[in-house]
């Protein structure tokens, strides 16, 4: 008797192909789609007097995909569940053993921290049992969050408005932004004053430098014009000199490899895409991408990870491809180790490159704009952590006069290291740039050319982005891995959060209200250091030093009674929602506009319904000013005449869209950026759509002008109806084109006709002969 072919069974097609071609003919590799099996939407599912044992059910739509899995099962010897190396896909590899009724002694539980032909072999020859810890870590999860969002968003739907949700880690994160969003609000700005003088030596043109006010003997803080004029006054008088100069020679480390959230994060800095778009894609490169020459590879490890820990065969590739494309100058003579941070679970390697070898301009042709990018950046910040310090020339002086220091500094760099592949985005601003500063001595006499004192004023903390909720939420401890991504956009989803001028999350009046009511009645739910102390218990579940229905019951107990109160304290009673109030006009009545919801998301509404009915789209304001009358800058929306396809457009708030009511007729499809010309002042824009694009100024008379020819996406437009609004290139209709016959085709019939009575004669010649 033949043996059995065994069964692999992953989550996703690209992954069965990859795993496929690796693991050859005696192997059948399937695809279970994610999961098989879940607790039905239309109820809790759950039965909380039993012991909280959840009611599993198939997942409708999933019938043939079952079907199919069983008979391959049955027909099977062994069969390996290769799911996603963490808790949810140890999960759905318990969950596809009990549906599919896979016997103990056929079941076989793998994982790839990346899938290579090594790692899965290696697997495959490894295999283990279910962690039964990690599937009710798991289970404890779903329940929890089940319980919570099932009992809690009917009272909000019943006490606020249908279509509600709370959960415990979404609540959390809308309650961070609100809270910021009252910090910024409460936020006295406080005024200070700054002093630069332009100084230069006794001899003309021989350099000259700007020095900022520092203080005497420690730094000074100047609170009104009064103080500054006083300095200003008593340094007028004085003598320059140079009472220091200090000169050393200063190293940048490099970041440590990805996790999750720091790959979210700079994904969202530096290629503009969100955590979800960004998960997406780091799951396309784990599970396998068609490379010519290689058939499907997976070009990096799993990306789902709190860990900084790197394998020994990883970081000797990564010395070894530095110094033979580098040099040994940017080779450490040790290899790096980084520590991963105490609470991590640290269950797999950081984020890497499966092969290192792999660089991403040579595959980049085989590769989407959106997976070369992502697969440049974890590929450069892996390469970069193994690389020696950067090293820059840092020199401060100091000027004296009447007692006070003018300090000035310049910092220049002596040896790239890491920086010649990759440097980490940031948050903040940029620091500004200082021009190089000239050869000093101390005690040198100077003289200074002007005197320039500035007002300010300090500014409120930043709003989040989505980059700095992520970091906010797991400096906290709450949420994990997995977690970042669905919850950013749950909260948006859900209208709680909004994003503003490209980056900003604002809460909206909808999420205040929601947070208000949470805080009020469900303390434990938004609490920052309850929320994380129960992602540790669930860690423990893990570990299996707790037992997961004790921490339900713990829980429930508090909970229901919360839930309880809340439901008596509130009854009869409906908390309103604010309208959240535009500065847009009705043109029709002369209100403020207001932000409504309805089946197809936010729009403009008159308050003033019935007895006036506009409407129109939302308006979207953007970072920068109009470059032609100051204005501000909005995203608008618009429908193509010819195709009714919906366009986006950006135009000053002054342009209504008709020439006769136009105060300004600014109209762009490009998307304004916060960054302004460093050499006009006026605000830059890029070009429209996913990843990373370059600004560009748009000012004819800047010396920094960038042709439209130039900016990338550009065709000659086409000549329109005078008054008729633009249309987009992308949304316009575009003919249908006719197949044509390829001649190729005439050959190829040719040629089987020709070899066909070739054939046929030789049959002849045989009979005769």
């Amino acid at each position: 008797m033949a043996n059995k072919t065994d069964l692999v069974i992953v989550e996703s097609p690209s992954k069965a192909k990859t795993i496929g071609k690796y693991l050859g003919p005696g192997y059948e590799v399937k695809a279970s789609m994610g999961h098989v099996r879940d607790l039905p939407k239309s109820k809790l599912s759950v039965d909380i007097e039993h012991g909280f044992a959840p009611d599993y059910q198939p997942i409708k739509g999933k019938e043939d995909v079952i079907s199919d899995l069983k008979k391959a099962a049955k027909r099977s010897g062994k069969v390996y569940l290769a799911t996603d190396p963490d808790r949810e896909g140890e999960a759905i590899s318990w969950h596809l053993k009990e549906l599919l009724s896979i016997p103990d002694d056929k079941t076989y539980r793998v994982t790839f921290n990346e899938i290579t032909k090594n790692v899965v072999n290696q697997s495959i020859a490894a295999p283990r049992a279910i962690d039964q810890n990690l599937v009710d870590a798991q289970q404890a999860r779903r329940i929890l969050d089940r319980i919570v969002g099932y009992q809690l968003s009917p009272l909000l739907w019943k006490k606020i408005r249908r279509g509600l949700s709370a959960g415990r880690v979404q609540s959390v994160a809308t309650r961070l932004v609100v809270e910021r969003e009252l910090e910024i609000r409460a936020f006295v700005p406080q005024e200070y004053w700054s002093i630069e003088a332009e100084l230069e030596r006794v001899a003309p043109n021989l350099g000259t430098f700007k020095a900022q006010f520092h203080g005497k003997d420690k730094k000074m803080e100047l609170h009104s014009q009064e103080e500054a004029e006083e300095i200003i006054a008593a340094v007028s008088q004085g003598t320059w000199s140079v009472a220091k100069v200090k000169r050393q020679e200063r190293q940048r480390q490099p970041a440590p490899p990805f996790t999750t959230s720091t790959l979210q994060q700079e994904a969202s800095r530096k290629l503009n895409m969100s955590p979800a778009r960004t998960m997406s894609i780091a799951q396309q490169l784990y599970e396998g991408v068609e490379i010519s020459g290689q058939g499907a590879v997976g070009l990096i490890t799993y990306m789902r990870t709190d860990s900084l820990r790197l394998s020994d065969e990883a970081v000797a590739a990564a010395r070894g491809f530095i110094n033979q494309r580098y040099g040994a100058g940017y080779c450490p003579p040790q290899p790096r180790r980084y520590k991963t941070k105490g609470n991590a679970q640290d269950a797999h390697e950081a984020i890497r490159p499966s092969d290192v070898t792999l660089a991403p301009d040579d595959i980049k042709k085989d590769l989407t704009a959106e997976q070369y990018k992502l697969y440049k950046l974890i590929w450069s910040r892996f390469l970069a952590c193994q690389m020696a310090n950067a090293v820059y020339d840092s020199l401060s002086i100091d000027a004296l006069n009447s007692g006070y220091i003018f300090r000035a500094s310049h910092s220049s760099l002596k040896f790239s290291g890491f920086t010649a592949v990759y440097e980490e985005g940031k948050d903040d601003e940029e620091e500004e740039k200082t021009s190089p500063l000239p050869d000093l001595k101390e005690g040198e006499p100077l003289t200074h050319k002007r005197l320039t004192k500035d007002q300010h004023f300090t500014q409120p903390p930043a709003r989040y982005s989505e980059a700095s909720l992520i970091r906010a939420l797991e400096e906290q401890g709450i949420g994990r891995p997995s977690t970042y991504a669905p919850t950013i956009s749950t909260i948006m989803n859900r209208e709680y959060v909004v994003k503003e001028g490209g980056k900003a999350l604002r809460p909206t009046p909808l999420g205040e209200v929601v947070t208000g009511l949470m805080k009020d009645k469900f303390h434990d739910i938004v609490d920052y250091d309850f929320t994380a102390q129960m992602e540790q218990r669930l860690d423990k579940v893990e570990e299996g030093s707790a037992d997961w229905k004790a921490l339900l019951a713990d829980f429930y107990k508090d909970f229901d009674a919360e839930l309880k109160k809340a439901e008596q304290d509130l009854d009869g009673e409906r908390i309103k929602v604010p309208d959240e109030v535009s500065e847009e006009i009705c043109p029709q009545c002369s209100r403020n506009l207001v932000i409504k919801s309805g089946r197809f998301g936010r729009f403009l509404a008159c308050p003033g319904w019935p007895e006036c009915d506009f409407t129109m789209p939302l308006v979207v304001e953007m970072p920068g000013k109009c470059p032609l009358c100051g204005g501000r800058l909005l995203k608008r929306t618009g429908k193509s005449k010819k195709t009714g396809k919906q366009y986006t457009y950006y135009c000053c708030e002054r342009r209504t869209g008709r020439e006769e009511t136009n105060k300004c007729d600014f109209m762009t499809w490009d998307v304004p950026v916060k960054d302004n010309c460093p050499v006009c002042g006026h605000t830059m824009f890029k070009k429209a759509g996913r990843g990373a694009k370059k600004p560009y100024c748009i000012n004819e008379q800047c010396s920094n002008f960038t042709p439209e020819e130039k900016r990338g996406g550009w065709r000659k437009p086409a000549a329109q109806t005078a008054g008729e609004e633009a249309v987009p290139a992308e949304t316009e209709e575009k003919p249908k084109k006719t197949a044509a016959k390829k001649p190729a085709a005439k050959k190829t019939t040719a040629k089987k006709t020709a070899a066909k009575k070739t054939a046929a004669k030789k049959t002849a010649a045989k009979k005769e002969a």
